[in-house]
């Protein structure tokens, strides 16, 4: 079996990637309804909170705040997957090592975790998060996706500001004039 390396941080901050396994389905905003039940009864079982997310017919991104002292995304992952994979139907084709564990099908087995480092990586993934449907080919703009947390608020797509850099006087006095002009 395979050991898979997970950075565990008591209340961190992390970007999650779950995908089904059929890549061609749309089970998950087919089912939205089903996957928001999953997820909030997670929440209420094993409290997190959803900063960022969006979701695509065949993947989900996402990025949570983990609470102080809980590192356990895992276990979190398991609930929300079996949740959702319980209450719909069997795919027509399950992979034989999926059959073999007596697992549905639905999802991968897996999902990708990217532990947040700084301010500049979370801007990073939310930047990946509002961009995921226009990549897709789903909508134009990051606010006429119905399933993502950036059509609640303007995104600016182009992460680089023009910001103005003025040499600061070693004289507190002269840094005053600057500041004041």
């Amino acid at each position: 079996m395979t050991n898979y390396r997970r950075r565990y941080i008591p209340g961190g901050t992390y970007f999650f990637s779950a995908r089904l396994q059929d890549p061609g389905s749309d089970l998950l905003t087919a089912r939205i309804d089903l996957l928001r039940h999953a997820t909030g009864l997670c929440i209420k079982r094993w409290p997190f909170e959803i900063a960022e997310a969006v979701v695509l017919p065949s993947v989900t991104h996402m990025i949570w705040r983990l609470p102080d002292g809980d590192a356990a995304f895992s276990k979190r992952w398991r609930l929300i997957k079996s949740t959702f994979s319980r209450h719909c139907p069997a795919p027509d084709y399950v992979p034989p090592n999926q059959n073999r564990r007596n697992e549905k099908g639905i999802w991968q087995r897996r999902f990708w975790e990217h532990a947040i480092r700084d301010p500049d990586d979370y801007d990073r993934h939310v930047h990946v998060i509002a961009t995921a449907p226009i990549v897709a080919g789903l909508a134009r703009a990051p606010g006429e996706w119905p399933y993502s947390s950036t059509h609640r608020r303007r995104m600016d797509l182009d992460p680089s500001r023009s910001k103005t850099t003025v040499r600061v006087p070693s004289d507190p006095d002269q840094a005053i004039a600057v500041i004041a002009s």
